[in-house]
């Protein structure tokens, strides 16, 4: 079937008893069992449930995996990973402009389980091999990272880790399986924050995980279970809903960024642009290898952080706030916002400067976007 079509349909057969299109919301905590061991399949919601069900396997057959298990948040779904590839002793790689959250749970508590962290840039292959250890169970990249917009390879990636003997994570959460199918590239693991494109209407918090292994997807489906992080019947629906436009909303983000993009890289105000879809960004021919779209995310250097102050004060159909990846179009400081956990001289060697504005451009009309951003230009 096409991407579209699977949107739509992959895991949503109608409901076998009434005949309803869409999934319903089963918000149960438990199910009647007819006898001791006999029952329908369902047992008690942690562990099973059909609304989040239903989402799992939609999600695994866009990301063309053997199987999904979603989550309460991205950060939660990223510390199942933890749990499933890393272990007391073991070391990880990680790309070194990474969303801060990740960072965070990395180095304020993954680490305090007696396992190291070692931060590379990715997109340089030539600084992943060193960093290569005999006991390096995992290599977890961004592309594009958040907020540099750095372009990872990811084959040339799995070619060196899989030498090693560890497992390739992708945060996908940028890109989406729409531009992006990490695991056709060779990936093991791909994530995304469904709070971000997936859902896509800013009404929903959480995370997915995506196994391209069938013993990976055992494990984490016991680690699910076990550790409880689930996401919620209602989250669940919520996010199955917004996949159903997923390939249309994408189409229109892409659309607006590109056309954003190219109307900032003009603007003499903006001291440094990141945008792939850009000739100049240098991961840019990688970009259009890897991925089919370019996407909504673009960051924008101002140059200081009182010109990134008057400027974010003045934007008014531009939304000032955390998160990304919905249809209205948000716009945030990276160095006091997302990325704050990064102590302020790492972020000033990725380039997280406290000049630095990210925007996630929206599918409003684009006109009126860039009206608005040229407004806010008028103050600095």
């Amino acid at each position: 079937m096409g991407f579209r079509t699977d949107a739509i349909h992959a895991g949503q057969e109608p409901d076998p008893t009434t005949g309803a299109v869409t999934v319903p919301i089963y918000q149960t905590s438990t199910y009647v069992q007819e006898s001791i061991g006999r029952h329908k399949g369902f047992e008690y919601a942690r562990t099973q449930n059909p609304t989040r069900m239903a989402l799992e396997k939609n999600v695994a057959v866009l990301e063309r995996g053997v199987a999904a298990y979603a989550f309460a948040s991205g950060m939660a779904a990223t510390t199942a990973i933890t749990q499933l590839l890393l272990k007391q002793g073991d070391h990880a790689i990680c790309s070194d402009n990474v969303y801060g959250g990740t960072f965070r749970l990395f180095d304020k508590i993954v680490r305090h389980y007696g396992i190291e962290f070692t931060y590379v840039n990715t997109s340089n292959l030539s600084d992943v091999m060193p960093a290569i250890r005999p006991n390096t169970r995992m290599v977890f990249n961004e592309t594009p990272t958040n907020p540099i917009m750095s372009i990872t390879d990811i084959r040339g990636v799995l070619a060196i880790a899989h030498q090693g003997g560890c497992r390739v994570v992708v945060d996908n959460t940028f890109m989406t399986p729409y531009f992006q199918l990490p695991l056709e590239l060779g990936a093991d693991i791909v994530i995304h924050s469904t709070t971000k494109y997936l859902n896509g209407h800013s009404d929903s918090v959480g995370g997915v995980v995506v196994l391209k292994r069938q013993d990976d997807a055992e494990r984490l489906q016991f680690i699910q279970n076990a550790a409880g992080a689930i996401l919620s019947p209602f989250d669940s629906w919520l996010v199955m809903r917004g996949i159903k436009t997923l390939p249309i909303r994408m189409e229109a983000h892409n659309s607006n960024g590109m056309a954003v993009a190219n109307f900032l890289a003009n603007k003499k105000e903006v001291e440094k642009i990141y945008y792939p879809g850009l000739p100049n960004h240098p991961g840019h021919e990688l970009a259009k290898k890897q991925m089919s779209g370019f996407g909504g995310m673009i960051a924008i250097d101002l140059g200081s952080l009182d010109r990134a102050r008057r400027f974010l004060e003045r934007v008014r159909l531009c939304s000032l706030g955390e998160s990304l990846g919905g249809v209205e179009t948000l716009i945030s400081h990276p160095a006091t916002m997302t990325h704050a956990s990064v102590p302020a001289e790492e972020r000033q060697r990725l380039g997280i400067t406290d000049g630095l504005v990210r925007l996630s451009v929206g599918i409003e009309d684009v006109e009126d976007l860039i009206a608005d951003l040229e407004k806010a230009f008028g103050s600095l």
